[in-house]
């Protein structure tokens, strides 16, 4: 009989330190957690102090050497560097050290690969992966060439490699298009949200911080929610019926990460970008982790690099349950803050009571008097607004409610 057991991997990470106040170490450990959610076992971890990666190697001479004794010592299958490696560096390293060598990214989008499900985040993975390779290409050219110099020896790889590059920018171009169509239909959707002025609340937040739990606790949206990094990939969105009757659409988003492959945000910029066109958002925060700080900076930042700006945001520190909170910690740049845990519902009232009241100071309160004629219009408000109290008179309805500034000439 045939052994079908697929062997998992042993790998050795490796980091670059630059300064002496950088939180390498903390890297390396995320780097760990995405190794194991990936299938690989960490045997070691090699750390070099340097003013910059080597451009060649990634390390110097003397630290490649010492990671050669301990892939020799641990058995290692391979090496996982903390940063995305040149073509160079990538092709360099594996001559050098005759093992399978790995960067962030491709850990990443294997993940990545791993977890999406619908068709969107297949193509939006795929795309992702065939960009990151394509850069690589150029690397064939040598095991391309390994039968020698000569006549009929030069011609046949170099053909192979454009033949590869051109399949693969074939496909790239295809899934580009193939990711239009789908974009062109979330924009649609999108904007059928807005003719309807229907609000929107955006999830967003580090990876693993609890926002599909979240979602799935306030609206038992049944998705995917474990305590591993990228759980869920394709955004879901769902109803929260609010105190008061209105409704709000609650959309999922990605997990951010540190070092997040750019490949990925131009791939998934359809999909993170819901928190773009969101009225609210709720950023959610894994309080329990001591990275907290530097992990609430890393979604900043990427939420500026998307163009988010001039939203209400309401930060959500989740897991405050656990024995590990940090019940000290603040964010200066959220409207609002909340302690929460998404887990068992402890303060979702509170974030209901908050959306509520945010929303509603973004309405005029009105008394309106309408004749039965004009019966219709309580309807627009009805949909649109929060009808506070009508009464039935002889003469028509008497109104009071709160309504949306863009429906105000309507009514």
């Amino acid at each position: 009989m045939f052994d079908m057991t697929q062997t998992q991997e042993r790998v050795i990470l490796v980091g670059v330190q630059l300064s002496d106040g950088d939180d390498t170490q903390a890297s390396l450990d995320e780097l760990q957690e995405l190794a194991d959610t990936a299938g690989a076992v960490t045997v070691g971890r090699i750390v070099q102090n340097r003013e910059k990666p080597h451009p060649g190697t990634y390390l110097g001479k003397g630290k490649i050497e010492e990671l050669k004794e301990l892939i020799w010592e641990t058995e290692a299958t391979g090496i996982i560097c903390d940063d995305e490696l040149s073509p160079a560096q990538l092709n360099n390293l594996s001559s050098l050290l005759d093992a399978k060598v790995m960067d962030r990214t491709l850990i990443i989008l294997d993940i990545f690969a791993n977890r999406a499900t619908t068709r969107e985040g297949k193509i939006q993975v795929e795309l992702a992966q065939l960009k990151y390779r394509a850069a690589r290409l150029v690397g064939l050219r040598d095991s391309l060439s390994r039968l020698g110099g000569g006549i009929g020896t030069r011609g046949p790889g170099e053909t192979k490699l454009e033949v590869d590059r051109r399949r693969v920018h074939d496909r790239i171009s295809w899934l580009k298009g193939e990711l239009k169509d789908v974009e062109r239909h979330r924009e649609v959707t999108r904007q059928k949200r807005m003719d309807n002025h229907v609000p929107v609340v955006a999830i967003v937040g580090y990876t693993n911080a609890g926002k599909s739990t979240l979602l799935n606790t306030m609206t038992d949206a049944g998705i995917l929610a474990e305590d591993q990094l990228f759980a869920t990939l394709d955004p879901t969105t769902r109803t929260l019926e609010l105190p008061g009757g209105e409704s709000v659409l609650m959309t999922d988003t990605v997990g951010f990460i540190r070092k997040l492959p750019h490949h990925l945000i131009e791939a998934f910029k359809s999909t993170l970008e819901e928190a773009k066109y969101a009225d609210i958002i709720l950023h959610v925060v894994d309080c329990s982790n001591p990275q907290a700080d530097t992990q609430m900076h890393v979604v900043y930042e990427t939420l500026k690099s998307l163009g988010v700006n001039d939203k209400v945001m309401i930060t959500l520190f989740n897991k405050c349950d656990r024995p590990g909170c940090d019940t000290s910690i603040r964010d200066f740049q959220a409207d609002h803050i909340l302690k929460i845990s998404a887990a068992t519902g402890q303060g979702l009232d509170d974030v209901k009571e908050l959306l509520a009241k945010i929303l509603r100071d973004r309405k005029i309160y009105v008394e309106r008097f309408y004749p039965y004629k004009d019966a219709g219009k309580v309807q627009i408000i009805r949909k649109y607004g929060q009808l506070l109290s009508e009464e039935y008179l002889d003469e028509g309805i008497a109104v009071t409610a709160y309504v949306p500034v863009e429906v105000i000439e309507k009514v």
